[in-house]
């Protein structure tokens, strides 16, 4: 039988297993497990151990306020990450560092739809990462730092630059990739001065608006531990079991309409928790951080898909029932003011309510916060390149178009994973084929050498890469969308 791959990185040895061809080694923590006195706190270096760990099975993910398709391995070591290699025994290979997204209630690196096998197989060292999400990441604690699961993303980024050589890969070709909540925090991390030179390039798919203000954040918290009988700072708080805690949140956003007077736009989003510009390690939006000078460009793949609301609108049962009312409150809350919702009405003036309704949410919540990235990225001196997403999902007899997150399975080739079945059936068509063998390729090249396979966007010609049957390089799609959000980047959430 043949010897198992075993690695040595500065905490020890770890041993994995051969898979499909390559090395993978599963749970190796980054960080040690933030609970006991590490709860609610910044994570702390991983103990080194002696001998030989065992690092076969994926490490378990902290209570999630979201259901996933994941492991449930029970611990609470819940900061680790994964490492598929083509070759440990190589030198100088690629890096691609997946961050998981789920709204930032979820995130769980061992979801199949993650598998790394094609991306390998195609000469990349893909690390995935676990970190804190809901409360237990993002809530705004007193005697906590904010933003911990974006301190977990570092503390993993920097175990990458200390250890990814022996496993066969290059600590400065690093490439971090994530798709909804897992882009958002890609792009915090764009403007974060500590996490400069931890990766050179960035990949984001569907990069979300949601951001929060202290006072909304404070406001959320207290509301949180009122309803746990407590008090939203880090002693009470660490009284109350994780899984209980993410109950609770989970609960909370089934209630949040009932605080839409207060809560606004958060409200209406259904996320309880998000991240807070906090002044300190997210101290302003990525997009006001790249257009005022004070982050710089890099080079970024970013993109997102045509009818990223649709998802929503299907799986809660929407699709179909919304009304005149419906329309006129996404507007007011979701179109740029002053004059986003007349301008919206202008633009589309046959519309029906729902398809006013769905183009303002696709807009706010993904499009252009992703369009917006692109260009402040450009201007900020980086090289940006775009896509958009057409092909279609042949679900639910092709109800939910080009939906939020039907591009993760095609980038990973994992269209036979649960999600990618429910997404693109049992058997892809064609087409599906073909998109995802061009979105493979471009991830490939892009982290290896910087050019996805199509022209840069500039704000002058704006060429985009369509991915459809036929993809195509084309001026951006979406002209009426981005006319109205011209110099209106994505604005925190706030108490109204």
């Amino acid at each position: 039988m043949p010897e198992q791959p075993r690695v040595c990185t500065a905490e020890g040895v770890v041993e994995g297993r051969r898979r499909r061809g390559h090395a993978v080694f599963r749970g190796i923590p980054y960080a040690q497990p933030p609970v006991g006195t590490l709860r609610f706190a910044a994570p702390a270096p991983p103990r080194p151990w002696e001998g030989t760990r065992q690092t076969a099975e994926f490490g378990p993910v902290v209570p999630q306020s979201v259901p996933v398709h994941a492991s449930s391995v029970e611990g609470t070591d819940w900061l680790t990450l994964n490492v598929c290699t083509p070759d440990p025994g190589a030198a100088g290979l690629p890096v691609l560092v997946w961050i998981p997204g789920g709204g930032y209630m979820a995130a769980a690196s061992s979801d199949p739809m993650y598998d790394p096998t094609a991306l390998a197989g195609a000469g990349l060292v893909v690390v995935s990462i676990n970190y804190r999400v809901g409360a237990e990441g993002f809530a705004l604690l007193e005697g906590a730092p904010s933003n911990r699961g974006f301190l977990d993303q570092i503390a993993a980024l920097h175990w990458v630059r200390r250890n990814i050589a022996s496993f066969g890969g290059d600590p400065d070709l690093v490439t971090v990739a994530g798709q909804s909540a897992g882009a958002g925090s890609i792009a915090a991390l764009l403007t974060m001065k500590p996490v400069r030179g931890l990766f050179r390039r960035a990949i984001t798919h569907s990069v979300p608006g949601f951001h929060s203000t202290r006072a909304l954040a404070e406001r959320v918290a207290t509301v949180l531990a009122d309803r746990l009988g407590t008090t939203p700072t880090v002693a009470a708080l660490a009284e109350v079991a994780p899984q209980r805690l993410a109950e609770e949140v989970t609960s909370l956003c089934v209630d949040l309409p009932h605080y839409r007077q207060r809560w606004g736009r958060l409200a209406q989003v259904g996320i309880a928790v998000c991240p807070v510009v906090d002044g300190d390690v997210l101290s302003e939006t990525p997009w006001t951080a790249l257009t005022s000078g004070r982050a710089s460009g890099i080079d970024l793949l970013v993109g997102h898909t045509r009818d990223e609301f649709r998802l929503f609108s299907v799986m809660a049962g929407r699709f179909g029932t919304f009304t005149d009312q419906d329309a006129r409150t996404a507007l007011d809350l979701f179109a740029p003011a002053p004059d986003g919702p007349d301008a919206y009405r202008a633009a589309h003036p046959r519309a029906t309510p729902e398809e006013l309704l769905e183009t303002v949410y696709s807009d706010s919540t993904f499009r252009m916060p992703s369009l917006l990235l692109a260009e402040a990225n450009a201007a900020a001196g980086g090289s940006s390149f775009l896509f958009e997403l057409h092909l279609a999902s042949p679900a639910l007899g092709g109800v939910l178009g080009a939906c939020h997150s039907l591009d993760v399975p095609l980038a990973f080739g994992t269209m036979d994973s649960p999600t990618g079945k429910q997404l693109l059936g049992d058997q892809p068509v064609p087409e599906a084929v073909v998109v995802s063998r061009e979105l493979q390729q471009a991830w490939v090249r892009f982290a290896t050498t910087g050019d996805p396979g199509w022209a840069a966007y500039h704000p002058d010609q704006q060429l985009t890469r369509v991915l459809a049957a036929e993809p195509k390089t084309l001026p951006y799609p979406e002209q009426t969308s981005r006319q109205i959000w011209k110099g209106r980047p994505p604005t925190p959430f706030d108490l109204t």
